[in-house]
């Protein structure tokens, strides 16, 4: 036995958890922990995490006595590592940092390199090869906040393995990862099991998601258990998915219609991709006209968000780069606000910065003013439209709940209403669906379908998972390595 809880009720006010939860880990299963968004699977990893303490019950763990530096008796928790997608704020303070920061160079010459926050020297044989599966040897000099969440996601995974955990909790393992990174991913796993006798547990909304190299499922449905034993004998209790959903009067949800007098809203003359004197990409040609649907595709660091932040104004670098929006070439006399009204937007980073603890339907309605955060009091069609969006995607009941004690799932459905409560002329979206179970994933493509139907609208549409770009895609920008 590695870790058991025993009629475990969390102490939490208004607990959801309806009834003591009993689970048992032994050392030599590698536990799944699948259920929809908001079924209880990153509580249930709190408690096992020590983050959130027991009214009532027990849970142990039989971990061997250590010591840490100084001498003192480790706490079971603290021989758990978590690596969940906000764990990035673990090595660095993101509330100290602006979003766009790393846009602006001047601006970051405090910000330290990768070798500063993971020391390359002294690393164990066994870390090494981690190190080089992952290429984080050519990270090194690269400044924190230049990383892409691919490589973020990487670095997470190191320095959590520097630490010498005895178990080790993915939350969505395979988040932000290009294929070839998913499958080194999955060997590690299997590496981690034989050779460093670190436990594996996994959190994600669908057995789809999990490693092969999982033994043991155990579901969540409405904070409680609804199967916990071997996976072979696992079947979903989830509900299928929904095939036929609502049709979407879009009249409904417009409050106010823009249109660009050119049919081009975005154009690109061999432009480059840089941080600093760093050229990731050089002489990028791309046109998007009214009524396109694009995907963009290319791997972890390939310069993805970067050629994404040229277009919705978060990059000075586009002054001096031949790139003409809705018409304008870039500093002729428009503000980036111009630029963002005519786009609604939802990205992986900017989910990283969006610190603000205010409720719910404030996060979506800030997509009105394109602040993080709401500083800005919504009129009333405003604020009833931000009450539709959440009653669209089946959330109401997150309404007034603050942003931050949600889960990271039903974050990203906010994200998503955030991005399209302006009815955009044109929608980007950065791998909107990271995290969102089946029937999630399903509600918000349909949605996006809807979207590209009407006239006028276009798409840019960025994931690692060729399966997930919505049927409406008929072109493709790819970023090769």
């Amino acid at each position: 036995m590695l870790v058991s809880l025993d009629n475990v009720i969390p102490r939490m006010p208004d607990s959801p958890f309806i009834r003591p939860v009993n689970w048992q880990i032994n050392t030599d299963e590698a536990w799944g922990v699948v259920g929809p968004n908001g079924s209880g699977k990153s509580l249930l990893s709190e408690l096992i995490c020590g983050k959130i303490a027991v009214r009532s019950g027990h849970i142990r763990y039989h971990f061997p006595e250590e010591t840490g530096e100084k001498g003192a008796s480790l706490f079971p928790a603290q021989r758990i590592r978590k690596i969940e997608f906000n764990a990035a704020s673990s090595l660095l303070d993101y509330r100290k940092l602006f979003y766009q920061q790393r846009f602006n160079h001047s601006e970051n010459e405090d910000i330290p390199l990768v070798s500063e926050l993971l020391p390359p020297e002294g690393i164990s044989e066994e870390n090494l090869l981690i190190f080089r599966t992952f290429h984080l040897f050519d990270l090194m000099d690269r400044k924190f906040i230049y990383l892409s969440s691919g490589e973020l996601r990487k670095i997470l995974i190191a320095k959590a393995l520097l630490d010498n955990p005895k178990m080790l909790v993915f939350d969505n393992p395979f988040i932000g990862l290009d294929e070839e990174s998913r499958e080194l991913l999955n060997d590690m796993f299997v590496f981690l099991l034989a050779r460093r006798n670190i436990r594996l547990l996994f959190l994600a909304p669908s057995l789809e998601e999990l490693p092969a190299c999982t033994t043991h499922i155990l579901e969540m449905k409405n904070c409680a258990i609804n199967y916990c034993g071997e996976k072979p004998g696992f079947t979903s209790g989830s509900l299928p998915v929904n095939a036929s959903l609502p049709e979407i009067n879009w009249d409904d949800l417009t409050l106010e219609n823009r249109t660009s007098g050119s049919n081009e809203l975005v154009s690109m003359t061999n432009v480059d991709i840089a941080y600093g004197k760093r050229i990731i990409r050089e002489n990028i040609n791309w046109t998007i006209r009214k009524n396109e649907k694009w995907a963009l595709l290319g791997p972890n660091g390939s310069g993805k968000s970067t050629l994404l932040s040229y277009i919705f104004a978060d990059n000075p670098q586009a002054y001096a780069k031949n790139i003409s929006l809705f018409g304008h070439k870039r500093g002729t006399g428009e503000s980036i606000w111009d630029i963002k009204r005519r786009i609604g937007f939802s990205s992986s980073e900017l989910h990283l910065y969006y610190r603000e603890n205010v409720t719910c339907s404030a996060v979506v309605a800030s997509g009105f003013f394109d602040s993080i955060g709401l500083y800005r009091k919504c009129n009333a069609q405003q604020t009833l439209l931000a009450e539709k969006l959440l009653e669209l995607l089946h959330i109401p009941h997150l309404k007034n709940r603050p942003f931050l004690k949600v889960s990271s799932g039903e974050q990203r459905l906010l994200f998503f209403a955030r991005a399209i409560i302006k009815n955009p002329e044109l929608l980007i979206l950065d791998e909107p669906f990271h995290g969102l179970d089946a029937n999630n994933k399903a509600l918000c493509t349909s949605i996006v379908e809807s979207y590209a139907d009407q006239p006028g609208k276009s798409l840019i549409y960025v994931t690692h998972r060729k399966e997930e770009i919505p049927g409406c895609v008929d072109r493709f920008m790819i970023l090769r390595q």
